[in-house]
């Protein structure tokens, strides 16, 4: 989990969508963008990187569960639980105990045929939607979920592909900060037990949700000023000369 940190027009959208792969071509820059070695051209980026960002596109008339089910569909999830299921049958040859928070989720993927409904539902489960999964999502003009939990069903629908990477770009715009931590929470959940990375834009993350991120990327003027652990960041502008008070917040501190 990366908290991706930075005034306004400092470049963090533009890195978001060149690491997703979805800069215009035309656009001249320098330097490379590779993942685990591998250029660009030698893979399909958005069966990999799934980019999420500031505002939710929805059909209105489709319910939660709907709309992540069919998510899921359109993006394919049949390679990944035939993984799953083949990790469970090898877990129980060797009778070993799975983590009890994924056991379920690893018995049912083993499940001939319901691999969307697995998903969806355990979607729904870590995302805190099973209390509206059969609500419509609504619009303006029809009634239906709130503004946090359609931001949930956004993340929902990256979620159900089979990106390992979440590029997420200001995903607090219009929410509380309540509800930005809920959601961050819930992501950071599903991240470290499917083993994936999500590199995510907040705008002035309150400290309890800026403590949930493992490492922290500061930007400036297009320019990285800092990457690395969370913990060591405060440690790092000291030796700079830049102190952070103390009745302020890091986040804060570190966006001035």
């Amino acid at each position: 989990m990366t908290l991706l940190l930075g005034p306004p027009s400092s470049g963090k959208t533009t890195l978001l969508l060149a690491l997703a792969g979805k800069l215009d071509r035309d656009l001249e820059f320098s330097g490379r963008v590779t993942y685990n070695g591998h250029e660009m051209d030698d893979f399909v980026p958005q069966r990999t990187a799934a980019y999420i960002g500031q505002h939710d596109v929805h059909i209105p008339e489709m319910t939660v569960r709907e709309t992540i089910a069919f998510s899921a569909r359109c993006q394919g999830v049949g390679p990944r639980f035939e993984m799953l299921a083949e990790l469970s049958k090898r877990e129980k040859a060797a009778n070993i105990t799975p983590d009890p928070d994924i056991d379920v989720f690893m018995k049912a993927t083993s499940v001939a045929g319901k691999e969307t409904s697995v998903l969806t539902d355990y979607i729904l489960k870590i995302l805190g939607l099973e209390i509206c999964a059969d609500t419509m999502v609504g619009n303006e003009l029809i009634r239906g979920v709130s503004g946090g939990q359609k931001k949930r069903v956004t993340t929902g629908e990256m979620l159900a592909g089979p990106a390992k990477l979440l590029l997420m770009d200001e995903i607090s715009t219009g929410l509380d900060s309540s509800t930005t931590y809920q959601i961050v929470k819930s992501l950071r959940q599903f991240v470290h037990i499917l083993n994936g990375t999500a590199f995510i834009s907040l705008l002035q993350p309150a400290p309890e949700t800026y403590d949930l991120f493992d490492d922290i990327i500061l930007l400036s003027d297009g320019q990285i000023v800092y990457q690395g652990p969370r913990e060591h960041v405060l440690e790092f502008f000291e030796s700079m000369g830049f102190k952070c008070p103390t009745r302020k917040g890091v986040a804060d501190f570190l966006q001035e």
